[in-house]
């Protein structure tokens, strides 16, 4: 197992992604403890001074011209924690609250906060004893951050809130009682450190990172799905043609084109029909599919861009700059990430639509080049794939529901001080069910796919790549020639989807 120090530096996706599933444990850096020391420092010296230090010695948001005395300094750093933690929901999934804790320890261990590395440490502990913060889901407007789901992480640093120990309920139990049970003592908050738990993106950083993540595997799935369905549909080959991609070079429609020339390379099945009067031009779902795959790859470029770059950033407020100023930033505002949560939820649910399209022939006899209707051999008798379909359909049309932009909406929080937010949490909390939906609906015509090349047998076989992946979804699900129950048909090939893109990278070189 890998190990991701953290020290400030950046971050990866792959790194977010690896600690959130427990392929990889976080370790904090051993030089974190000086990083921290100058900003600490400066926050130490204003504690005493006159001036006006936002977050240090007043109040907070609509509150922030209100002085507080030095007596009462500890128990204003804890009653943000407390008041804030105002979330409510269905709690965040433990790879979410894993993330959480790992982006939290590497913002605060960049030495902008003016805080202890004790927190960072104690974030650190948390996340390598498996000791998850109970989040609740929803109540951010990606303004300060996601303040609510910060504070209810950060509330068992002193121990309060709820913390879930491995084999506790979803609902975990008293954060005091599971830390006394691993001999941790709570911590009590120092000026500033109370507000620098709870000003972030983190929770939004890490949906976007899985999302991106997932996405990366998703648009290659898009890519093996419609060669699939080009084999079973004895489709052409001809619009993938690099002359004629490259004479409009989107890049993300290059790399789709280059994947479904690669996928389809050497096909008998495509051969056998090539000059075939139907073979002259395909409908769109099938011609135009690099086009639209592509395009949902320019996005998920763009999107990635914004995730590495946030996963850099020091997201707090105020800061301490290197000079010793301390600076209030609008850093922590959720906009750059708003946008790029609902342009790849708009995008990958264009997978799913093309996708969905492409179903749809397989399965209509009067477009599917001699299959039988709905895939059935002894259709009238069966159904075939029919609802298959429609379930395809239907999360097609949620999609569209869910594509809407949260980023065109704001309303004032914090008697409007915070006037402008982003919406940037339900954003990227939308644009994870897009995934799954869109990772169903790939599955689905893969499904459909499959069947419809295993009936076209008798005339040729189809590309090896397409042949390796036909039988690998076979291993796992037999033909149905007579029907049975389809839904854990496709929950079985949306589980192979990562064993599909890699046994048919490895049939036709990598896939991009």
């Amino acid at each position: 197992m890998r190990t991701v120090i953290v020290n400030g530096d950046p971050l990866t996706v792959e790194d977010v992604v690896d600690v959130a599933i427990g392929a990889a444990r976080a370790e904090l850096g051993p030089d974190v403890p000086a990083r921290m020391a100058a900003s600490l420092s400066v926050v130490n010296a204003a504690i005493g001074g006159q001036d006006a230090v936002y977050g240090v010695n007043t109040g907070f948001g609509a509150l922030a011209d209100t002085r507080v005395g030095v007596e009462d300094l500890a128990t204003l750093q804890r009653a943000i924690v407390m008041s804030h933690a105002a979330a409510t929901g269905e709690p965040l999934g433990d790879e979410t609250v894993r993330a959480l804790l790992l982006l939290r320890a590497r913002t605060l261990a960049a030495g902008y906060s003016g805080v202890r590395a004790d927190l960072p440490r104690r974030l650190i502990e948390l996340l390598n004893s498996n000791l998850l913060p109970v989040i609740p889901g929803k109540g951010s407007v990606g303004a300060s951050g996601d303040l609510a789901q910060l504070a209810h992480l950060a509330q068992p640093l002193i121990g309060e809130g709820r913390l879930r120990a491995p084999g506790d309920p979803k609902s975990g139990r008293p954060a005091g009682e599971v830390l006394a049970e691993h001999g941790i003592e709570p911590l009590v908050l120092a000026p500033k450190e109370g507000l620098s738990l709870v000003n972030g993106t983190e929770p939004m950083q890490a949906l976007l990172a899985f999302s991106v993540r997932d996405t990366e595997l998703l648009v290659k799935a898009a890519d093996i799905a419609c060669a699939l369905s080009v084999e079973a549909l004895l489709c052409t080959s001809r619009p993938y043609d690099e002359r004629v991609q490259v004479i409009r070079p989107h890049p993300g429609q290059l790399a789709s084109a280059a994947n479904l020339r690669a996928l389809l390379a050497g096909s008998a099945l495509m051969a056998s029909h090539r000059h075939s009067a139907h073979a002259v031009q395909d409908a769109y779902c099938l011609r135009c599919a690099p086009q639209v795959h592509g395009a949902v790859r320019d996005v998920l470029t763009f999107a990635r861009n914004i995730i590495d770059t946030e996963l850099g950033a020091i997201v707090d407020n105020p800061v301490i700059v290197p000079d010793g100023e301390v600076m209030t930033t609008g850093n922590f505002h959720g906009e750059p990430l708003a946008f790029a949560a609902d342009m790849l939820a708009m995008a990958i649910s264009e997978l799913a639509s093309i996708s969905e399209r492409r179903v749809d022939r397989m399965l209509d006899p009067a477009f599917s080049r001699g299959l039988p209707p709905f895939l059935a051999p002894a259709a009238g008798t069966n159904s075939g794939y029919m609802l298959a379909q429609y379930t395809a359909a239907s999360l097609v049309s949620e999609n569209k529901v869910l594509a809407h932009p949260a980023s065109v909406d704001t309303i004032p929080t914090s008697g409007k001080q915070e006037d402008h937010v982003s919406m940037g949490w339900t954003a990227v909390r939308k644009l994870r069910e897009v995934v799954t939906n869109v990772r169903t609906c790939l599955a689905v015509e893969m499904l459909c796919a499959v069947q419809g090349i295993g009936l076209r047998a008798d005339i040729a076989a189809p590309a090896q790549a397409v042949a390796a992946v036909h039988d690998l979804v076979r291993a796992h699900v037999p033909a149905m020639m007579v029907d049975r129950e389809v839904s854990e048909q496709i929950m079985a090939v949306e589980r192979l989807i990562p064993d599909i893109c890699a046994t048919a990278g490895n049939s036709c070189g990598d896939l991009r």
